[in-house]
């Protein structure tokens, strides 16, 4: 496993300070393609949406992150939707297991592609032959608006006989018996089920939810928000999300690209990612998202008068960058910035 003085950053900071974590788990985005949009997706996927991650790309930086963790490396496949690929999952967790990488912690689905038996045998099996950990089934009501119940119940039932109960995973199982028909909705009723939802496991406002739900939660005065700084959540952030590109983000702060793992390995990367001189992350530690604010203002950007909270406040000024061509290379790519 790597050293923490590898990393250059760490490497300047004495035995009694804190240190810029070790990536030990990394989620591999097989693309943002997807058959829900739902409101509160930190990717902006969605039908409309492409990128489909090459098999060797995949594997070359699950291996990467076990040099880089060692034992601790825990790999995850999601999207998007991994399974409107199952040709590509099957050969990304086939060449991993013949290459002798330890199995995926889970793949990650929302169920959409559970219309017969025999295609939930097939894909499970897939998951079961490549020695899966564990099959985790989005669900919720963000997810109930494309999703019907049937095919969460269905998937889980079959999956739990080929896997074991304790292999699969309904993520929220208490919703499973809710009645939630949003066919016969007004606007106004799912605002409610979305702000209720909300209420029972908060979401990151990032990505969509930002902007499709951030009204909903409760606004905080601008001058709470710039006191906030982003140092834990990158100092302590012990994992990455790979794009179908190779772009990559750390833990849940999608559209802030830090390397990309096809143009260098993820452990090199790590070592040279220097937290306190990287353009847009230094300012982030530093000081939050108001670190960036002078500079949104400067190229006219227009403050809100309140925001949910600062990942709220983060992504309207990233937006508003990649809408005026700012920091091309760190923000983005295209996927994250467009609904």
């Amino acid at each position: 496993m790597t050293s923490l003085q590898e990393n250059i950053f760490n490497s300047r900071r004495r035995r009694d300070e804190k240190k810029f974590k070790l990536w030990k788990y990394a989620g591999l985005m097989l693309t943002y393609k997807c058959s829900a949009a739902c409101a509160f997706c930190y990717y902006n996927c969605s039908p409309d949406k492409g990128g489909l991650m090459k098999t060797e790309t995949a594997v070359g930086a699950w291996e990467s992150l076990e040099r880089l963790a060692g034992a601790r490396a825990s790999v995850h496949i999601t999207g998007g939707e991994p399974f409107l690929y199952a040709d590509r999952l099957a050969e990304v967790l086939n060449e991993a297991k013949r290459m002798g990488l330890r199995p995926a912690d889970s793949v990650e689905t929302n169920a959409s592609w559970a219309v017969s038996s025999s295609v939930i045998e097939r894909n499970v099996r897939l998951l079961k032959d490549a020695g899966v950990e564990r099959l985790k089934i989005s669900w919720d009501p963000f997810h109930a608006e494309y999703i019907s119940t049937d095919k969460i119940k269905r998937l889980a039932s079959a999956a739990e006989d080929i896997l074991g109960r304790e292999r699969v995973l309904v993520r929220w199982a208490d919703y499973l018996d809710a009645e939630l028909d949003f066919a016969g909705m007004t606007e106004e009723e799912k605002q409610a089920v979305y702000k209720s939802a909300m209420g029972d496991y908060p979401c990151r406002l990032t990505g969509r939810a930002a902007g499709r739900l951030g009204h909903l939660a409760e606004r905080k005065p601008l001058e709470i928000i710039q006191k906030q700084n982003c140092r834990r959540t990158w100092m302590d952030g012990k994992g990455v999300h790979i794009d179908p590109y190779g772009n990559i983000f750390s833990g849940l702060c999608s559209g802030i690209i830090v390397g990309n793992v096809e143009d260098r390995s993820l452990e090199d990367i790590w070592r040279s990612l220097d937290i306190e001189n990287e353009q847009m992350v230094a300012r982030l530690v530093e000081a939050g998202p108001a670190g960036l604010l002078n500079t949104a203002l400067e190229a006219g950007y227009e403050v809100r008068g309140e925001y949910a909270g600062k990942c709220h406040l983060c992504t309207d000024i990233r937006q508003f960058f990649f809408d005026n061509g700012r920091f091309q290379g760190i923000i983005g790519p295209l996927e994250c910035y467009t609904d």
